[in-house]
């Protein structure tokens, strides 16, 4: 879940990450952009139309839609390692605007549930649309990536034919 996310390539990437791996994505208005946005569609690639996607007006209209959900608050200012959380079924990962993060008020009063990807301490933050894919993976990763792949093949072209 995406609140007030402000880069469209970022909204667009970690809509291509929902759509591999089956996540459904929420955006929280304003958005920093349109959904119609080139930026936008060309970082999503064609997996719009695989996307389940959900739109809210506020955070309140979130939170009052998804009653009972578990959330996962990603911040920087977080005291526990995204990897040491539980993820139950049903689990809403939150993560706030590129400049602000996710609003300290609500952080206050959900810091145990309040999770921190690792990082040196001198530098501010990851880019929005890898934390995403770190933590989407992370709760695929307990869960046994349910309904994924995990064996490719090799397509048969430019395989040498001495191998």
């Amino acid at each position: 879940m995406l609140v007030e996310p402000q880069i469209p390539q970022n909204t667009g990437n970690i809509a291509r990450t929902c759509a591999v791996t089956g996540a459904a994505l929420h955006l929280v208005y304003p958005l920093g952009f349109e959904i119609s946005d080139k930026k936008l569609k060309r970082a999503g690639l064609d997996y719009w139309d695989k996307l389940e996607i959900f739109y809210y007006d506020s955070l309140e209209d979130f939170f009052e839609k998804n009653q009972g959900g578990n959330f996962v608050y990603f911040t920087t200012k977080g005291k526990k390692r995204h990897s040491d959380m539980s993820y139950p079924d049903g689990s809403f990962l939150v993560f706030g605007r590129e400049d602000a993060g996710l609003p300290e008020a609500l952080l206050a009063v959900n810091m145990s549930h309040c999770a921190r990807i690792p990082m040196r301490n001198t530098l501010r933050s990851l880019n929005l649309s890898n934390s995403v894919a770190i933590a989407v993976y992370e709760v695929l990763r307990q869960w046994d990536y349910p309904g994924l792949s995990s064996e490719g093949k090799l397509t048969g072209q430019h395989v040498p034919t001495d191998c």
